[in-house]
């Protein structure tokens, strides 16, 4: 299967962040937007952020050896251990997926992968995962399907948007 990657990349997200915020403030969810240059690692982000309040976080979009998807989000620091991350959440051999499927499952980019992703999981066919540790910060930052922008949302509003897109999070303590 041939993918023309400029074709794709010049294609429009299946939501626009605007749409997201507006999705965030029908569920009584008020968030923080914060503009910036693009970031496309951690580093960008560490670099960049200044002293951005809150938990700073990574997604890790995964598939395992069964086809199932997950979408684990932690803490930007975390060291996450893939053959005892499989296990703790019921993954079978876990390994990163593409960035074709990343665009087809959840409509990002590399570099812009968040939580806020699963509004466009409309089949639900993408598991998410919480480090447990990470919702002890507030408030959590996270691309609002660009990354040229952040957001800062209290954890349980966290929870009740990906709740009210049809994902409930299966939350772990990644300590292990």
């Amino acid at each position: 299967m041939s993918t023309d990657h400029h074709d794709s990349a010049a294609e429009a997200p299946p939501t626009s962040p605007d749409a997201l915020l507006a999705f965030l403030a029908d569920l009584g969810i008020e968030v923080a937007v914060h503009r910036h240059p693009p970031l496309f690692t951690v580093e960008d982000s560490k670099a960049l952020r200044g002293d951005l309040p809150g938990g700073h976080c990574k997604n890790l979009f995964l598939k395992d050896k069964k086809g199932q998807v997950w979408l684990v989000v932690t803490l930007e620091d975390r060291r996450v251990d893939m053959k005892s991350l499989d296990k703790s959440i019921g993954a079978a051999r876990l390994s990163f997926a593409s960035a074709d499927r990343l665009w087809a499952m959840l409509g990002v980019r590399p570099g812009a992968v968040t939580p806020m992703a699963a509004i466009n999981d409309r089949d639900g066919a993408v598991r998410v995962v919480l480090d447990k540790a990470m919702l002890a910060r507030d408030p959590l930052n996270y691309h609002p399907l660009v990354n040229d922008q952040t957001i800062a949302i209290r954890p349980d509003d966290l929870v009740t948007f990906l709740k009210a897109t049809g994902h409930d999070p299966l939350i772990v303590d990644l300590d292990g």
